[in-house]
């Protein structure tokens, strides 16, 4: 009855009422919507801005074409972006050998041991890239590294083999974590494909080997193509297992070569200059890759539902699971065994005994030592506070557009600006950030709050995406019963909309949080003393060859984050991180 009231004295309110009248009787929800769409151009629109400016300015702030000239003008900066064409290209093609064969062999055949497989592919996405690097620097180091040791015992050389500081030892660890992006896309599109026409080739007297070749993979192609983009974006713009090894082995790729420009004093306008064609080239790349991913793969048409049966690949699937547990043994199971036994050692290359087994390292991580209890603290508050941040926006943003509460080119835009971060690196946001706040009126450099920014600013696609997926889930037409039954929006709102997604908000928080926790490209170059990170902390030591206390911090980020996904699995269903990151 109140709810009939109100609306029937909105409906009364004569169209000429006084500015107190119509202020009282306006849907402030409105308000929020603006805020929101304020918040995102200070977020993504402002920092972008600001890195392009400063690109042509001098210490002055006068205009200048100096800034590429030097960034261009020198031999190394140029081999240093060759360098990164070089791994982009040499990952992408790898984690092609690596990713498309495994989601063969999930998607399409009886091979044995898929749910170790599965969990092997999840736990390369938990593990960070440069603690993977870590883990290949115990095992490939060129004199103390596991692998050559087992080499040496065996054959009596005078030195391993293995040199993980160089091009090659970068490209593999490269691979090693980016190959799931090839796995999952690969074996989305498969499971979608029917088996009829494999059944035609089959029956026309085509091979399983031959099929494969010749229709299976071609229906997929798209996807696979779009996988090897996205791979090779993921490998130039990261930072943390280029900087632990290209550095040492005396090359840069095009992140390490940002960072140097940012050694005191900073060369910002240097930095936006040479950051330039790294986000020209991801853009391009991307909007080619969602162009190409947008068809989905090619279409059968057939008379028949897409039933799907396993290929009987006798004796070979026990080599095709060789393959599968090859690839993961050198993604996961050997990386994660050395982190292991490194945290667990009073020193990780006195060996496997009992005796040099400790529980010390870790111990003094997590209660003793106040540098890496305050950094912890850091790490998951700034993640903590940026993932809410993130998902009060994106809601705020997907409901707008959802709702049709804004002109439809002005939903577009705003749409357009929230997915934007998702084409920009981290280094290159973390640049903008820095040419955009550590100047007045806005000097938050050196505090808390632009690594909370930053981090909301480079997660926000993913809040975004599941927010957009939740909102469309619920039927309007459930508001609109509030609505005609004289509640405000606010109210169909709370009592509505938020009650119905509580399950989908958590799980977009989680996956804002769990990368947010582990993010260095961006911490890196905000950060200060007083408001350090993991990350930062982690690649830190890495400069004093500690490695027990290194592998400490990694293994801790490693059991939160399994603790966040299995809390993530009873939310979300067990394939929620796979399937949602690459969405």
């Amino acid at each position: 009855m109140a709810y009939a009231k109100t609306a029937l004295e909105e409906a009364a309110l004569p169209s000429g009422g006084g500015l107190a009248q119509r202020w009282r009787h306006w849907d402030k929800t409105s308000l929020v919507w603006l805020a929101a769409i304020a918040v995102l151009v200070f977020l993504v629109v402002n920092p972008l801005v600001r890195l392009f400016a400063v690109s042509f300015q001098d210490a002055n702030g006068a205009f200048t074409l100096a800034n590429y000239v030097g960034a261009y003008g020198r031999s190394r900066h140029i081999e240093a972006l060759l360098n990164s064409l070089v791994l982009g290209v040499s990952a992408g093609a790898l984690c092609l050998l690596f990713g498309v064969p495994m989601a063969w062999a999930l998607s399409r055949t009886d091979m044995p041991c898929k749910g170790l497989v599965w969990i092997a592919i999840l736990g390369t996405f938990i593990i960070p890239p440069y603690l993977g690097a870590v883990g290949w620097i115990l095992l490939a180091g060129p004199n103390a590294g596991w692998l050559n040791k087992v080499v040496v015992a065996l054959t009596g050389a005078d030195k391993g083999p293995f040199n993980i500081y160089s091009m090659p030892g970068l490209v593999l660890v490269v691979a090693c974590y980016s190959f799931p992006y090839v796995f999952v896309l690969t074996k989305s599109a498969l499971d979608l494909v029917s088996s009829e026409m494999e059944d035609a080739a089959n029956i026309l007297g085509a091979g399983h080997l031959r099929t494969t070749f010749l229709v299976t993979l071609p229906l997929v192609l798209p996807s696979i193509l779009g996988a090897f983009i996205l791979v090779f974006l993921e490998a130039i713009a990261l930072f943390g297992s280029p900087a632990l090894l290209a550095l040492p082995a005396r090359f840069h790729v095009v992140t390490t070569q940002l960072w140097q420009f940012f050694e005191f004093p900073p060369k910002v306008g240097l930095a936006a200059a040479y950051a330039m064609p790294l986000l020209a080239i991801t853009i391009l790349l991307f909007w080619l890759q969602r162009r190409i991913t947008h068809r989905k793969g090619y279409v059968s048409l057939t008379g028949k539902g897409g039933e799907r049966r396993s290929i009987a690949l006798g004796p070979w699937r026990w080599a095709v699971l060789g393959w599968c547990l090859l690839v993961t043994t050198l993604s996961f199971f050997l990386p994660l065994v050395v982190i292991c036994q490194a945290a667990f050692a009073k020193a990780w290359g006195r060996g496997w005994s009992l005796d040099n087994l400790t529980f010390r390292n870790v111990y003094a991580i997590v209660f003793e030592n106040a540098l890496t209890r305050t950094a912890t603290l850091h790490t998951f508050l700034y993640a903590g506070a940026a993932s809410l941040i993130a998902l009060v926006l994106a809601m705020c943003i997907a409901y707008v557009t959802n709702r049709n509460l804004v002109n439809r080119h002005v939903g577009s835009a705003l749409g357009f600006l929230t997915m934007a971060p998702f084409v920009v690196p981290g280094i290159v946001l973390a640049i903008g950030f820095y040419a955009a706040y550590t100047r007045p009126p806005l000097l938050l450099y050196g505090t808390a709050w632009i690594l909370v920014l930053a981090f909301t600013t480079r997660f926000l696609p993913i809040a975004f995406v599941n927010s957009n997926a939740a909102i469309r889930s619920i039927n309007p037409e459930l508001e609109e019963a509030v609505r005609t039954l004289g509640g405000s929006r606010l109210a169909a709102i709370r009592h509505v909309v938020l009650p119905v997604l509580k399950r989908s908000m958590a799980g977009a928080f989680i996956l804002v949080f769990i990368p947010a926790t582990r993010e260095l490209s961006t911490a890196i170059f905000l950060y200060s003393i007083d408001t350090q990170v993991l990350s930062v902390l982690l690649f830190d030591k890495s400069d004093e060859g500690n490695f027990e206390t290194l592998a400490s911090i990694g293994l801790v980020l490693v059991v939160i984050t399994v603790a966040l996904i299995l809390a993530g699995f009873r939310l979300m269903g067990r394939d929620f991180m796979l399937r949602r990151t690459v969405a």
